[in-house]
């Protein structure tokens, strides 16, 4: 029987054990050497390593990536479809977790559940005031999705259900959500001016990078909040520091930072209206264990020449 070598690190053991008893697993900390490196036939991604030209060259004999997660930003595709190196990820089977999560996100921010929490537990709540903590109402409200993908597609469904009005921006007009969802179109700029939410869910592109910076929180309302379910650099960290703190707008949400995690002295982690969480989008029990699946369908898939169930295109 053949044995696949294959470079992973902090693999969970459900995924190994998807892998197979044929699968040996290198940690990528292990640094191996010329050798070993020879025999790596196989990279999986759990978390965000960089997979670029460099390091695919260190591994000569790689026949498959295989990325646990649809986001593929920290891989350069390019450069292994230049190696004829097909690179797999896990599209679909986390869509309505990682909507789930921005409506979380946005009812959060929305209603001061942070820090109602903080201080529903601190030595100060020593009796019901009803004039602190007023929050923005969600029924009702005008929601921008920048993104009208697979993902933005199931926060409109959620959104709907809230009573919300729902408007959109997209690289190009979804003209099978408007007819389904209810949803209409907007140029960037009138989803900036007139949305009491905006809600990123837009992959990370070299058009994205950056979209949200100085210019666009000065189109924002005050009352506007912002949810950021992309990638971090989708936003421009310091122009999210001063619209928080300045009063351009009321209040973020974000599951994801530019740099992620941020140093731990950083300021953002401060601010009192910034609601953080550590990357949870696709964090639910029956979506990883989706996601682990096909991580391992396409490593097995690519491992033994197979066409990918689910390969990125370049």
């Amino acid at each position: 029987m053949n044995r696949f070598t294959i470079l992973g690190d902090q693999l969970p053991p459900h995924l190994v054990e998807l892998l197979g008893d044929d699968v040996d697993v290198i940690p990528w900390t292990d640094a191996p050497d010329d050798e070993q490196a020879g025999q790596v036939v196989g990279i999986v991604t759990y978390g965000h390593p960089r997979v670029d030209g460099p390091l695919l060259d260190r591994f000569p004999n790689v026949r498959i990536v295989s990325n646990h997660g649809v986001g593929v930003d920290h891989i350069d595709v390019a450069a292994a479809a230049e190696r004829g190196i097909p690179v797999g990820n896990t599209p679909g089977c986390l869509d309505r977790a990682t909507a789930d999560m921005t409506m979380a996100l946005l009812l959060a921010a929305a209603r001061n559940v942070v820090i109602g929490d903080h201080y529903a537990r601190s030595p100060e709540f020593t009796h019901y005031d009803p004039s602190i903590l007023i929050g923005h109402e969600v029924s009702g409200a005008t929601l921008g999705i920048i993104g009208m993908g697979r993902i933005g597609q199931h926060v409109a469904r959620r959104a709907k259900a809230f009573d919300m009005n729902v408007i959109y921006y997209n690289r190009n007009p979804n003209a099978a959500a408007e007819e389904a969802l209810g949803v209409e179109y907007a140029a960037l700029f009138e989803i900036l001016e007139t949305s009491d939410f905006v809600s990123l869910n837009c992959p990370l592109t070299p058009e994205t990078e950056g979209l949200i910076g100085d210019a666009e929180f000065e189109l924002m309302k005050p009352s506007a909040i912002l949810v950021n379910m992309a990638r971090g650099p989708v936003v421009d960290t310091d122009a999210l520091y001063r619209a928080l703190t300045t009063g351009q707008i009321a209040a973020a949400a974000v599951d994801v930072t530019d740099p992620e995690p941020l140093p731990r002295d950083h300021p953002l982690l401060g601010v009192k209206n910034l609601v953080i969480t550590p990357h949870l989008g696709s964090a639910s029990d029956r979506t990883r264990r989706r996601m682990l699946e096909l991580t391992a369908e396409n490593l097995r898939a690519g491992l033994l020449g197979h066409p990918l169930p689910h390969q990125v295109s370049t």
